[in-house]
């Protein structure tokens, strides 16, 4: 049984009723050691009946519709519609039917949740820093029927600016992408720089034209109550960002 009520963070943004939109926390699963306690991943070494557990767990406390669409991520910029495939590998799912419930799984990488105005298409993205760079986001953006002014996203937890060291070579190539991207990084060491994920992010949407952008508050780095950190511990959960809706 859990030892605490799953915890989840609540989108901050005007999303229509129609949808809705969670985060889970490390809080309120069957999951031991490092894999304490509500981890969804299958992937990480921990025991495949306790994910399963915590799946179960993470549908009866959000009450989903249905199970959610797990992805095979591989830090791609791959975005699939899961109402028209059987694909899920790849690193973002969209959909325009109610019902089906979109997720993606975090440790340090940046969960990005979109929706339009209308409350009529969602989104899911899982965005690393290979991801962000290689237009993850954009694709995102792209796949989406909704006019970019339409669209809304919220950032969810990722490690924060000022836990997350990147060499020279990753500054360099998302200047080269965007002589902007500079702004989001600052020097700690020789060659060695702490990136704002979050800026990062926010810059890529911009330029897309998308209309809302919240989010971005949480370190999954420094606050280890409540998230799993690939950078602090590297045998470690993985929390999910989900997004599903209503019909219109």
């Amino acid at each position: 049984m859990p030892t605490t009520t799953p915890e989840f963070i609540t989108p901050d943004w005007h999303a229509p009723p129609t949808v809705h939109g969670a985060c889970s926390t490390r809080r309120g699963g069957v999951s031991e050691a490092g894999f304490a306690s509500l981890n969804l991943a299958s992937h990480v070494e921990d025991d495949l009946e306790r994910v399963e557990q915590n799946r179960r767990i993470l549908a009866q406390a959000l009450n989903l519709p249905a199970q959610p669409e797990w992805l095979t991520q591989t830090h791609s910029i791959d975005v699939i519609d899961v109402a028209h495939t059987r694909n899920r590998n790849g690193d973002a799912a969209l959909t325009r039917r109610p019902g089906q419930v979109l997720a993606v799984l975090t440790a340090d990488c940046l969960p990005v949740l979109f929706c339009n105005r209308q409350g009529s298409e969602i989104a899911a993205a899982h965005a690393g820093w290979r991801g962000l760079l290689g237009g993850i986001l954009e694709q995102t953006v792209a796949a989406m029927q909704s006019d970019n002014e339409q669209i809304m996203a919220w950032l969810g937890p990722a490690i924060g600016p000022a836990h997350f060291e990147v060499g020279a070579e990753v500054r360099e190539a998302f200047i080269r992408h965007d002589a902007q991207a500079a702004s989001a990084f600052v020097q700690n060491r020789p060659g060695h720089y702490l990136a704002d994920l979050y800026q990062l992010a926010r810059q890529r949407l911009k330029r897309q034209g998308v209309g809302a952008i919240s989010g971005g508050e949480h370190c999954s780095f420094s606050d280890s109550a409540r998230f799993y950190s690939y950078r602090r511990e590297a045998k470690t959960g993985r929390m999910a960002s989900l997004i599903w809706m209503d019909s219109v």
